[in-house]
């Protein structure tokens, strides 16, 4: 059986679930090879980027710009018509606009790592304008990948795609190792003795961090940790009430190890890897209803999930604040549901048989 030749292509690789994604892709499929620009403002290149082959696609950016993106469009033809891959695998969605309207006999697949229709940076008319592009697409696709369900039922209401066009494949990661509790709150200098409720992830508008300090300052008796960057980062440090540490991003397993409880104040998801270390670790996570996360987080089971309100988070920490026996039967939950459904081998699995379908190898 021959080597499918896939090229994943995303407009950056800043550090985040995303990244790591379409990264284990990469280095753990054989034929892989990765296609994209650099990391912008205050993003952090993820450091997966230096284990992989890299084609660097200098125009390529996410925000859009008519000009830049015809000259990525020059770029990312260039580099096909060199490579000749079997499939071009496109994430996101500006690389999947400039990476599907490149011609060829290469197969299209397209990954939506979570959608825009709910994201509050973008306007209604954009949002509008961007079903209509997928929509045009999605006919240019051979293969749709959602990751999460919901996710995908989520945009195909929009229209976008044929039901058997699209298929659903959750996030793999390795397992976390991590540390005891005292040396990971030593290493990240945090209070020894409190109840800590961490949250990881990017620090801009559709993570809604400012959920999170609102519920913090109605909660000024819990412990709150903060890790991430990003735009909204010296915005959020300046207006953390006294409750809420702020550090910036760190390493998973210390995180994960440090805290007791996980939160997610999300707008949009589709199902973040950041969860899913949470489960592996055993940290009983809160997060709010978008996305997949009622896929990565069993309500009840092993975290919950809330309504994106300010009451709704603040009961459900009061809930598990209180009952340690609780979060204890949750713990263990997670870890259960984490390494059953959440493998690497699975996720690379998957992927591998899907290449081999379109290619018919």
């Amino acid at each position: 059986m021959s080597t499918t030749k896939v090229l994943h292509v995303i407009a950056r690789m800043n550090v985040g679930g995303t990244a790591r994604y379409v990264g284990d892709l990469v280095a753990n499929i054989p034929g892989s090879e990765l296609a994209t620009g650099y990391v912008q403002g205050l993003e952090i290149e993820d450091q997966i980027v230096s284990k992989l082959h890299v084609h660097r696609i200098p125009h390529l950016g996410r925000r859009i710009d008519p000009r830049n993106d015809f000259r990525a469009w020059l770029e990312l033809r260039r580099l096909i018509r060199e490579l000749k891959p079997d499939v071009v695998h496109t994430h996101t969605f500006k690389a999947g606009l400039i990476g599907r309207l490149v011609s060829g006999s290469h197969k299209r697949v397209h990954t939506f790592h979570g959608h825009l229709f709910e994201d509050p940076s973008f306007s209604g008319l954009q949002k509008g304008i961007i079903s209509i592009v997928e929509r045009v697409l999605a006919k240019k696709t051979d293969l749709l990948v959602s990751v999460g369900t919901r996710v995908g039922e989520e945009i195909r209401e929009q229209g976008i795609g044929k039901k058997n066009t699209w298929v659903s494949i959750s996030p793999g990661i390795n397992p976390i190792h991590t540390i005891p509790k005292s040396i990971a709150r030593e290493k990240l200098s945090l209070p020894k003795d409190e109840l800590l409720v961490g949250w990881m992830a990017r620090v801009t508008a559709v993570k809604n961090p400012d959920l999170l300090l609102q519920v913090a300052s109605k909660l000024p008796q819990i412990t709150f940790v903060l890790a991430g960057g990003g735009d909204m980062l010296e915005e959020i440090t300046i207006r953390a009430p006294k409750n809420v540490f702020v550090i910036g991003w760190t390493d998973a397993p210390t995180f994960w190890s440090a805290v007791d409880i996980g939160l997610s104040t999300s707008d949009n998801e589709g199902m973040p890897i950041a969860l899913i270390e949470a489960q592996f670790s055993g940290v009983p996570v809160i997060a709010t209803d978008v996305g997949s996360n009622n896929e990565v987080i069993l309500s009840h089971i092993s975290g919950l999930v809330v309504r994106k309100s300010v009451d709704d988070v603040v009961s459900a920490l009061t809930e598990l604040a209180i009952n340690p026996q609780e979060r204890q039967l949750m713990s263990e939950n997670a870890i259960s549901h984490a390494r059953k459904e959440f493998a690497m081998a699975t996720l690379i699995s998957a992927h591998t048989k899907m290449y081999a379908s379109l290619t018919n190898d």
